[in-house]
């Protein structure tokens, strides 16, 4: 069943949408060149033709038709620039699914591509809808068969018949995206990893091989903190007050293990450095899982990890994190990663927020009075959430400079402030933590890390963009008072290798 539609019409349409197509991606950063391999090219015409040509099949005008393909077009090049001016990476197709998070999170996504440009974005596609359903007439005839709209049918199926031609090619992609988008175009590469992510993930992780003999001493308690946005701004600004991060600074003078992480992820994208740490599993292994394997761990592929270890020891495993369970499908992925509980926002109220998150302080106390009330060994890992940003979205409070900084900072650099704001927070959830490890009668270690630095564009114009390292600790109370020859100095480690290094320190296992 099919609309009467003017083929000429519908002919000077496609070929302008997809001139324009060709226009809007070169507004992409980075920009996609030209010159490049036929199969990309048969991919973009073929995506882009298939999309039009249904609409216009269904709607009957192929003018609101292209017109509605182009804006979309023109939204996802404007989405890939925001994520790129931010996280300093463009779109890929795992991204698809945050739109849907946009909607149920608006806070965490719209910020970044700027609230301006989203409501002019939106305004855009409405004028585009309403002129594309004024200026051109409905469909004279309806469910008839004419001869111009088997000619539209055709579009579809050379549309289809060219994504075939490209699909067949299996374009080479190295999972780098800026390489990819450059080499590839946005279409192409969105297509080649989403065909890549058809591949299940089969890797093989280091938690898989170690012993399940309990050791014969006491099995401690293990407290792990993924920190949001935590690293050491100090080095960016000699004027940071010195005492932000006092407690994190003795925590490291009596810690077994300390130094600079290296972790997958620049802004955003806690998951990678989450399972990086619970997988053992090297980022270079995962191929396009890299950048959200949680999707790939939701669809039922299967990772051993540290916390399915533990619970084969006799732990009691549980995940803390002040934030809806179904964010990054965590409610799905956690059960087969081997934890007992999870702890998610129900688990706290409104009064314990810091700002628009939960605070560390009560994120704090929920893991003290866990460890107190433990009747076994306990493993908690903590994903905390007070310094997520968009950090612009707040505002410096009277006092801030004086109690943050010895000299007041540059302009532009609000968010840096409040940054320091939360950051000497997680800090002092540091010395909670340690105060009820010292005072526990049962041996424990903590693992202190961050996920990513945070994002701070114009900090880091101003005052110069940091490595992206963020920093780990690793310390035992009093009563699991091991050597860990070698380790006690700063020392550069990759976040795959943390969680092995932390049950060495720990005593769980030799080296």
């Amino acid at each position: 069943m099919v609309l009467d539609v003017n083929f000429r019409d519908a002919c000077a349409a496609a070929l302008a949408g997809l001139a324009l197509s060709v226009a809007i991606e070169q507004l992409m950063t980075p920009r996609p060149r030209l010159v490049r391999p036929w199969a990309t090219w048969a991919l973009h015409a073929g995506l882009w033709l298939v999309g039009y040509g249904t609409l216009v099949l269904v709607l009957g005008r192929p003018w609101f038709a292209a017109a509605a393909v182009s804006a979309f077009w023109l939204m996802l090049a404007l989405v890939n620039n925001a994520k790129f001016k931010a996280l300093r990476e463009p779109f890929v197709f795992q991204d698809f699914e945050y739109f849907i998070d946009a909607i149920r999170h608006p806070r965490l996504y719209i910020p970044f591509l700027g609230w301006g440009k989203f409501l002019t974005a939106a305004a855009g596609f409405v004028l585009a809808v309403a002129v594309g359903l004024w200026l051109e007439d409905a469909p004279a005839q309806r469910f008839v068969w004419l001869g111009q709209m088997g000619a539209v049918a055709a579009v579809v199926l050379v549309g289809a018949l060219l994504v075939l031609l490209g699909y067949r090619q299996r374009l080479p992609v190295g999972f780098a995206p800026v390489q990819d988008v450059h080499a590839l175009g946005l279409l192409a590469s969105l297509w080649r990893y989403a065909q890549e992510e058809r591949r299940p993930l089969r890797v093989a992780s280091a938690f898989a091989a170690l012993p399940d003999a309990r050791p014969q001493d006491a099995l401690p308690h293990l407290v792990a903190v993924q920190s949001e946005s935590f690293f050491d701004p100090r080095p960016l600004f000699a004027g940071i007050r010195r005492e932000v991060l006092a407690e994190f600074d003795r925590l490291k003078a009596d810690a077994i293990a300390h130094g600079p992480l290296k972790v997958p992820a620049w802004g955003a994208n806690t998951v990678r450095t989450e399972f990086a740490f619970l997988s053992g599993v090297e980022e270079g292994l995962l191929g396009v899982h890299r950048f959200n394997p949680y999707r790939a761990l939701a669809a039922g592929s299967e990772v051993p990890s540290l916390a399915a270890y533990l619970k084969r020891l006799g732990y009691l495993t549980v995940c803390v994190h002040p934030y809806p369970a179904h964010f990054y499908r965590r409610d799905r992925v956690y059960p087969n990663l081997g934890f007992d509980e999870f702890l998610d926002l129900h688990a706290f109220d409104t009064t314990m927020r810091c700002g628009p998150y939960i605070s560390d302080a009560a994120v704090a106390e929920k893991v003290a009075t866990l460890v107190r009330t433990a009747t076994s060994p306990l493993f908690v890992f903590v994903i905390t959430m007070e310094n997520h940003g968009p950090l612009h979205l707040e505002r410096v409070a009277t006092g801030d400079i004086d109690a943050l900084y010895t000299r007041v900072p540059p302009s532009r650099c609000d968010d840096l402030t409040i940054y320091l704001r939360h950051l000497r927070n997680a800090d002092r959830m540091v010395a909670v933590l340690r105060k009820t490890l010292e005072h526990c009668k049962r041996p424990a270690s903590l693992c202190w890390f961050g996920d990513h630095v945070p994002i701070m564009p114009s900090v880091y114009a101003t005052l110069g963009v940091p490595d992206g390292l963020v920093e780990y600790v690793i310390w035992n109370n009093e009563c699991l008072n091991l050597a860990c020859t070698g380790d006690s100095h700063a020392k550069v480690l990759d976040v795959h290798d943390l969680a092995l290094m932390w049950l060495h320190g720990a005593g769980m296992i030799a080296r």
